[in-house]
């Protein structure tokens, strides 16, 4: 992390703040400004402002969202001695299973009780989703439901949506 410490124009470095030392040093703090931390930027890099990249979607749609490569479906309530064929034997009825992610507790090697499944095409994701919603897995109740849904988009400071939570990314405020 880096301290930066600007002096206001006008300050000349050996005229005016030589004549008396404590009063130099008064006048010299009056006129600095310190910055720190790593988002400190120049002034003219403040005014740059990031906004990142969306796929562009009509607003008015709601529902299941497409990740990069499938439709992925996220499975709760998993029994935590359930095995990845157990999953697989029953999700596999529905249509070709592309991937599946089952995350292991580390402290125990059980599963943690969720699942993701990944299916190539939305019809046998949905059918999968509806035929096994409430359904039972090893004596428990499973949940599934869609990893990535759209929503209604809430609108930025500008009116535009952004990545982080409605604020554009730029130069951090000043501290005092």
């Amino acid at each position: 992390m880096a301290d930066v410490l600007d002096l206001q124009p006008g300050a000349d470095e050996m005229g005016e703040f030589d004549d008396g030392a404590d009063d130099g040093v008064s006048r010299l703090k009056s006129s600095a400004t310190k910055r720190k931390g790593r988002g400190f930027q120049a002034p003219d890099a403040a005014e740059k402002m990031e906004e990142y990249e969306s796929l562009e979607t009509n607003g008015s749609d709601v529902g299941p969202a497409k990740s990069v490569e499938g439709w992925i479906l996220f499975v709760t309530g998993v029994h935590e001695e359930a095995q990845e064929d157990d999953i697989h034997d029953k999700f596999a009825e529905y249509g070709e299973i592309k991937n599946m992610h089952l995350n292991l507790d580390r402290r125990t090697g059980f599963i943690k009780g969720y699942a993701l499944v990944e299916f190539e095409l939305f019809k046998e994701a949905q059918a999968a989703l509806e035929a096994l919603n409430g359904s039972d897995l090893l004596g428990q109740t499973i949940s599934v439901d869609w990893a990535f849904v759209k929503g209604p988009y809430k609108s930025g400071p500008r009116g535009r949506r952004s990545g982080a939570g409605g604020r554009l990314r730029g130069r951090s405020p000043d501290r005092y």
